[in-house]
C-alpha cells in the first residue's frame, strides 16, 4: 500500500463538474482539494451505490443535496474521482458502471454492464456481427460488453451507447461502423502492445498511456484549480495516445506532422514546445512560429495554460513575419517590410512603366514572382531565364521571359527608391545574415504551427534559424487543404528532410461527422500535397462526435438572409449557447461590416476580430470576422454568410491570365470556406443572397 494517496480525474468527471451551478462548483472544488489530501479523512463518508454492479464505486456527499462518485481501490491508497452530480442523477450514472484495468489496453476504463436479451444477441443484421469476439477485445473492449455490441442494429443506436462504452474501444468500433479496415483501424489506434499490468493495480494502470487520455493524477492544489478553472478545455491536460507518441519521440532530425481540420495539430505542437522546453538547460530556447499574428498570440496564451512560468522563460512565440521585422530592425536594416495596398501600388507603377507589349494580368506577374522567382530565389535575370516554370499555366520562351523580366528588375527599383521590401525578400536577406553570424542557429528547437501556409523563402529561414540537422530541431504541423494563401514549399527542397519522421493525426475532435463531410466534400476532385512533393488524403479520418448536417440557405434579398441568421441565433441562445461561442464568418471586409449593422440593429452584440484584435473570450458577444481570420480558431456553432456568387470566390476569371492560375484561386477559395466551416464543433450554416457561389456542393 502506497503512504501518499493517489487520486486521479477522469474526463467525465470534469465533464459534469462543469455542468453544475457555479455556486456547486465551488463547494465541489473546496471539498475535492481536501480530498486530494487525505481520502481516508473521518469526514468523508463513503456510501454503497444501491444495486451496483461495482462494490469498488461508492459516492461520497459535497452537500446535502449533491455527490461525486469515486472509486476506492481495496487494500490501496488509489482513489478515481468518475461523476459528480445531484444525488439521484449521481448514483443512477453509477448503477451499472464497472471500473477496471484492460488487459488488451492496460489502461483504466470505466464502462456499463447491460444485460441483453438472448433472441437480440443472434440476431444476423448487426452491425458488428462479422466481428470475432478476440478481435473487438483486440480493440480495448471489455469482454462483458461483447453481448451488447454484437446487438447493435443501427448507427443511432451506437451512436445513442457512446458515453456506455470505454472511449478507446468506441474509436475503433466507429471506424469499422464507418467502412474501414479492421487491420487498418489497429495500426491506426491501437499498434502498439500494451505492457502487462496486474488486475488490480490501478497505480500502475493510471500511468499507462491508454489511462493518460482519460484520467490525470492530481499532485498539488495548483494543479487542481488550474484544471477546475477551465473543465472544458481537455486538450490542456489529456492527449490521445497518438498523439502523446508524437509529442514525446526524440527524432533524429525534422518532423513532420499532417492531420485534417481538428485532429490536434496545434495541441500537439503546443505540448510538444512544453516538452522540448523541459528537457532545456537555462539559456537554450525553443521557438513557436506560425504565419499570422492572430494564431501566435491565441498560441501564446493557451501554451500558458499547460506550461509552467519557467517553462515558458524557454519558449518565444511569435509570428514569422514579426521575428523577421524585429530581428532586422536590430540589425540595422534600411527597409520597412511592406504589405497589402503599398505593395499592390508599385506592381501597378512597375507594370505601367516596364509591361512594354506583353497583355498579362497584374495577377500573373504577382504569381510569376511569388512561385517562381521568390521560391527559387532567382533575383537576377540570368537565374530568372534559367528557373524552372514546372506547374505554370502559361508558357514563357527566353524573350517573353527577358520581357517578364523588365517588369521585374522595375519593382524591386521602385522598392530600393521606396526604401521597401515584401516579406518574402526580407526573409531572404535576413537568412543571408544568419548564415553569417549565427553558423549553429538561433535555436535549439524551431516548432512550425499552419507550415502549408509559409513559403520556401520561411522553411529556408527556418532551416537558418535551427542551424545545421541535429536532434529535434524542426518540427511542423500543417494541413495542405487549409493552405488559404498562395504560398506552397517543398520541405525538401529548402534543407529540410523529413523522410522516415513524418506522421499522420486521423482522429477529428473538434468536428462532428456531419460537419467535416460536408466541409470535405467542397474539396472533392482536388488533388492536394503533403509539403513534400506526395500525395494527402485528407479524407481518411473520423469525427468522434455527429449532430445535424450543415443548414445551407439562400435567400432573395440581404433583408431575409439577415432576418434568418438573426432568428437562428436568438434560438441558439434561447437554448443556452453563449454568443460568444457563435461566430458569422464573410469573405470580405465589405460583407462584414453589413452583417455587423445587421446584427447591431437586432439587439444582438457583437465582436469583431481583426488583425490587430484577438478574440477575447471574457466578453460574451457573437464573434463576427472575416474566414480568414478565424483560422485556428473554434466555435460552438458557424454561421458562413453572404457565401453567393459575387462574393466567393472573391475575383473574375478576367484577373488571371490562363486557366492553371484560375484553377489554384479556386481551390484556395475552396480551402478558405473549408476552413471557415470546420472552425464549428457543433453545427454550422451556410447562408446567401440572390445567386448561391459554385464552389458550394
Amino acid at each position: 500500500m502506497m503512504d501518499k494517496p493517489m487520486v486521479a480525474i477522469s474526463t467525465d468527471f470534469l465533464t459534469s463538474f462543469a455542468s453544475l451551478p457555479k455556486q456547486k462548483q465551488g463547494k465541489a472544488t473546496e471539498f475535492f482539494n481536501k480530498f486530494r489530501t487525505n481520502p481516508n479523512s473521518p469526514g468523508i463518508n463513503y456510501e454503497k451505490i444501491d444495486e451496483g454492479i461495482d462494490k469498488n464505486i461508492c459516492s461520497v456527499r459535497i452537500d446535502d443535496t449533491y455527490r461525486a462518485i469515486v472509486v476506492r481501490c481495496p487494500d490501496t491508497n488509489v482513489y478515481m474521482l468518475l461523476w459528480v452530480d445531484h444525488h439521484d442523477e449521481a448514483y443512477a450514472w453509477a448503477k451499472r458502471k464497472k471500473c477496471s484495468i484492460n488487459k488488451v489496453t492496460g489502461g483504466v476504463q470505466v464502462f456499463d454492464v447491460q444485460e441483453v436479451a438472448v433472441e437480440k444477441q443472434i440476431e444476423k443484421e448487426t452491425i458488428f456481427a462479422a466481428y470475432a469476439d478476440d478481435q473487438l477485445i483486440r480493440m480495448g473492449l471489455p469482454e462483458e460488453q461483447i453481448p451488447m455490441i454484437k446487438s447493435i442494429e443501427s448507427m443511432d443506436e451506437f451512436y445513442a451507447m457512446k458515453k456506455s462504452i470505454p472511449e478507446d474501444a468506441y474509436e475503433g468500433l466507429e471506424w469499422l461502423a464507418h467502412g474501414f479496415d479492421y487491420d487498418e483501424v489497429i495500426e491506426t489506434l491501437y499498434e502498439d502492445e500494451a505492457e502487462q499490468v496486474k488486475d488490480d493495480d490501478f497505480a500502475v494502470a493510471l500511468q499507462s498511456d491508454s489511462s493518460k487520455k482519460s484520467f490525470v493524477i492530481v499532485d498539488g492544489e495548483e494543479e487542481l484549480k488550474r484544471i477546475m478553472a477551465e473543465p472544458l478545455e481537455k486538450w490542456r491536460i489529456f492527449l490521445h495516445p497518438t498523439q502523446r507518441k508524437i509529442v514525446n519521440r526524440d527524432y533524429s532530425g525534422p518532423a513532420r506532422v499532417l492531420g485534417g481540420a481538428g485532429t490536434g495539430k496545434t495541441v500537439v505542437a503546443m505540448h510538444r514546445a512544453k516538452r522540448l522546453a523541459s528537457d532545456l538547460p537555462l539559456g537554450k530556447r525553443v521557438l513557436f512560429t506560425t504565419y499570422t499574428r492572430n494564431l501566435a498570440d491565441d498560441i501564446r496564451e493557451n501554451l500558458r495554460k499547460i506550461a509552467s512560468m519557467d517553462q515558458m522563460k524557454k519558449i518565444e512565440v511569435i509570428n514569422l513575419d514579426a521575428w523577421v521585422a524585429s530581428f532586422l530592425r536590430d540589425q540595422g536594416y534600411e527597409y520597412n517590410i511592406s504589405y497589402g495596398d503599398e505593395l499592390d501600388k508599385i506592381w501597378d507603377d512597375a507594370i505601367a512603366q516596364a509591361g512594354g507589349s506583353l497583355d498579362y494580368t497584374k495577377n500573373f506577374y504577382i504569381d510569376e514572382w511569388i512561385k517562381v522567382v521568390e521560391a527559387q530565389e532567382a533575383y537576377t535575370k540570368e537565374k530568372y531565364v534559367k528557373a524552372s516554370r514546372i506547374g505554370r499555366g502559361l508558357r514563357l520562351d527566353r524573350i517573353k521571359r527577358m520581357k517578364v523580366w523588365a517588369v521585374f528588375a522595375e519593382y524591386m527599383n521602385l522598392m530600393d527608391e521606396k526604401k521597401l521590401r515584401d516579406c518574402e525578400f526580407a526573409m531572404y536577406e535576413c537568412r543571408i545574415i544568419l548564415e553569417k553570424q549565427f553558423s549553429s542557429g538561433r535555436y535549439e528547437s524551431v516548432i512550425v504551427d499552419e507550415g502549408q501556409d509559409l513559403s520556401p523563402s520561411a522553411f529556408r529561414l527556418i532551416r537558418a534559424l535551427a542551424g545545421e540537422a541535429h536532434k529535434n530541431d524542426i518540427f511542423i504541423v500543417g494541413d495542405a487543404h487549409q493552405r488559404i494563401y498562395r504560398n506552397k514549399a517543398v520541405l525538401s527542397k529548402c534543407g529540410i528532410n523529413v523522410r522516415g519522421r513524418a506522421r499522420k493525426l486521423r482522429i477529428n475532435y473538434r468536428t462532428t461527422e456531419e460537419i467535416r463531410k460536408y466541409a470535405f466534400g467542397l474539396l472533392k476532385g482536388v488533388s492536394f500535397d503533403d509539403m513534400d512533393e506526395e500525395y494527402d488524403d485528407g479524407d481518411n479520418c473520423q469525427s468522434l462526435t455527429h449532430g445535424e448536417k450543415p443548414v445551407v440557405q439562400k435567400f432573395n434579398t440581404p433583408e431575409d438572409e439577415m432576418e434568418f441568421i438573426v432568428k437562428e441565433i436568438k434560438e441558439l441562445e434561447a437554448a443556452g449557447v453563449p454568443r460568444k461561442d457563435i461566430c458569422l464568418v464573410a469573405r470580405t471586409h465589405k460583407l462584414i461590416n453589413g452583417y455587423k449593422d445587421g446584427l447591431r440593429n437586432s439587439g444582438i452584440d457583437v465582436f469583431e476580430i481583426t488583425t490587430n484584435k484577438v478574440d477575447d473570450r471574457s466578453r460574451d458577444e457573437v464573434r463576427i470576422a472575416t474566414m480568414h481570420r478565424v483560422k485556428g480558431l473554434e466555435f460552438n456553432y458557424i454561421f458562413a454568410a453572404g457565401v453567393n456568387n459575387k462574393a466567393l470566390p472573391n475575383g473574375v476569371r478576367s484577373d488571371f491570365s490562363d486557366d492553371v492560375s484560375l484553377e489554384e484561386f479556386e481551390t484556395e477559395e475552396k480551402c478558405l470556406l473549408y476552413v471557415a466551416l470546420t472552425r464549428a464543433r457543433a453545427g454550422a450554416y451556410v447562408t446567401c443572397y440572390g445567386t448561391m457561389s459554385n464552389l458550394i456542393v
